[in-house]
């Protein structure tokens, strides 16, 4: 073979290999065509019998899934007669090792109608329906015919780095919400308050720009999460989140609901949770959640806003020079006053100035989401 034809199929070689990485790291084309001809059909489901409505979406499924949320929720939507509905389908830490599935569907909320009505069940092998163990963070779901495999997102070594830890940080475990953002979830023991840190240590799967206020202050341009560029240590807090997400309970309400379940060290989170309100000793297990599963201690020590001027409050608390130095992480904690211990008057600080921590109550139903 003569060296130009060697040399004529090495390039050919290598231009067939440039296209096909080419074609891998193109993003996918939605096409509103594709959006009327959803909302057009007409379609048939058994939205009144959950057990079949599961059939449909497992058989929708290819035969394995990936479940990135922490809070092991697989996310779904569909339309039907021109309505979107939205579901999940999850594998919950405290009972999937029982062979138990968490399973709910409703109409998706909108912020100028919002129905509450959730079809919310829970299904084991005596509804017929298998949940087996295939390794640790990989489970198969059987139902009938079908079988799917889930494997949950292992996040077993994920750390922060050093330098976005205080000396009063205790790191309690990875957060990947269902925004497709990850967080280190943080409490200061000090304070006694949570904070969701960006993690940086992978790409930010959003674009930061600086707010109108000052450029400590970034706002993901898809999500809508705000974050403030602290002065003290190399990390990103999250202080906001886009009320409107919020509101109707979609992918960018925040990582309140994506807690690290599968990573949580014993008691933990148990521990800071009530150290930050003893009153719910004996209420809730080593996840924050009530005995009867129906409520969970809420995580969010951001705000909810409408404007960059509503985050304006953090900041100003922030570069306040009589705010105490010890106190400077909670003014990126919005919610109930906490215990102040430079505050020996008694009086409620101003929430202008100093933005307090969010103690929480249980709450957040299984089905909610």
């Amino acid at each position: 073979m003569s060296r130009v034809c060697v040399a004529l199929i090495t390039l050919l070689a290598g231009s067939f290999v440039m296209a096909s990485a080419s074609a891998a790291d193109r993003p996918r084309l939605y096409t509103n065509e594709q959006y009327i001809e959803d909302v057009l059909r007409k379609t048939v489901l058994p939205l009144d019998d959950p057990k079949g409505m599961l059939a449909f979406v497992l058989e929708s499924l290819p035969d394995r899934v990936r479940v990135y949320p922490t809070e092991n929720y697989y996310y779904f939507y569909f339309y039907h007669n021109g309505t979107r509905y939205a579901g999940n389908i999850r594998l919950d830490a405290k009972d999937r090792d029982e062979g138990k599935l968490h399973f709910a569907y409703f109409v998706e909320l909108t912020e100028w109608q919002k129905d509450d009505a959730v079809n919310y069940s829970v299904f084991g092998k005596e509804d017929g329906i298998n949940v087996e163990r295939l390794e640790p963070l990989v489970y198969r779901v059987t139902l009938g015919a079908k079988s799917v495999v889930f494997a949950l997102n292992d996040l077993s070594k994920v750390t922060p780095p050093k330098t976005a830890l205080g000396p009063d940080d205790q790191y309690l475990g990875p957060v990947f919400d269902e925004s497709g953002i990850r967080f280190f979830l943080v409490f200061n023991k000090r304070l006694k308050i949570f904070h969701y840190i960006l993690d940086e240590t992978i790409k930010v799967a959003d674009e930061l720009f600086p707010s109108r206020i000052t450029n400590r202050i970034l706002i993901a341009r898809r999500t809508g999460f705000a974050f403030y560029d602290e002065h003290r240590l190399k990390r990103k807090i999250l202080i906001g989140v886009f009320e409107g997400g919020s509101s109707v309970n979609n992918y960018f309400d925040g990582p309140f609901d994506q807690l690290p379940d599968n990573f949580l060290k014993s008691d933990e989170l148990r521990q800071a949770i009530l150290q930050a309100d003893p009153s719910l000793e004996g209420k809730i297990d080593r996840f924050g959640g009530s005995p009867d599963g129906a409520s969970r201690f809420l995580i969010g020590p951001y705000m909810y806003y409408r404007l960059e001027e509503d985050l304006r409050p953090i900041h100003d608390c922030a570069v306040n020079k009589e705010i105490p130095r010890e106190l400077y992480h909670a003014c990126f904690v919005v919610g109930d006053a906490p215990d102040d211990p430079a505050d020996d008057d008694g009086d409620a600080a101003d929430p202008a100035a100093k933005p307090e921590p969010q103690r929480g109550t249980p709450q957040k139903a299984p089905a909610g989401k």
